[in-house]
């Protein structure tokens, strides 16, 4: 994709949806966190319906630890891999509390660092609740950045990377969630719906798929 379907590519997102949001229900950092951390390979409708019983309950660190596993558990047994991201998320609210005060880090190094946060991870709450010009690489972000040409790339490292360089700054804040939104609902895995997408003109991939 050339520097200047880049831009009307994004120009064009951003006419349609000017201020995007994540489909992640939370109220503070730390629930974005948690509700992220429990995203992975599962739907954010899923993540909404357990934390939408999980969050008036316990929704900061030590809430959550004085749950307990189990406890915890219970509330999010309903999103795949529960037991797993029960005994991560207990875990990063533990080191919450001993070292961070139970706030929630503002550095990469120090997210990566909590059990069950990876770079994506980080970078979601980079940019959610502190405003950085990051790139979560998702199933979605990978699929966009080498469907359309964008920023093709082997590993999602190298389409975040690839992404950020040639996304124009204006867009960089809000990118993601228009990718994200994009391929959740348009450019879909096994199909894409060509015929609804707005940016079809800007897309390589576009120029070889037939009409419907």
């Amino acid at each position: 994709m050339k520097p200047a379907s880049i831009e009307g590519f994004f120009a064009t997102l951003q006419s349609a949806n000017p201020h995007p949001v994540t489909e992640l229900a939370f109220t503070s950092v730390f629930e974005l966190l948690a509700a992220v951390l429990l995203s992975a390979q599962a739907t954010d409708v899923g993540v909404n319906k357990a934390t939408a019983r999980l969050f008036p309950v316990a929704n900061s660190p030590q809430k959550i630890i004085d749950l307990g596993l189990e406890g915890l558990e219970s509330y999010i047994k309903t999103i795949g891999l529960y037991h797993s991201k029960a005994k991560h998320l207990m875990q990063t609210c533990q080191i919450l509390v001993d070292q961070h005060n139970s706030v929630v880090p503002r550095t990469r190094e120090a997210l990566e660092a909590l059990p069950g946060v990876g770079r994506k991870t980080a970078n979601v709450v980079l940019n959610v609740a502190f405003g950085e010009p990051t790139m979560a690489v998702d199933t979605h972000l990978f699929r966009l950045g080498n469907r359309t040409g964008l920023a093709p790339g082997k590993t999602p490292l190298e389409v975040e990377l690839k992404l950020l360089k040639r996304i124009p700054k204006p867009y960089l804040v809000d990118a993601h969630h228009w990718l994200i939104l994009h391929g959740r609902y348009i450019c879909q895995a096994r199909k894409p719906l060509c015929w609804q997408c707005g940016v079809s003109q800007f897309c390589d991939f576009k120029a070889k798929t037939p009409a419907p």
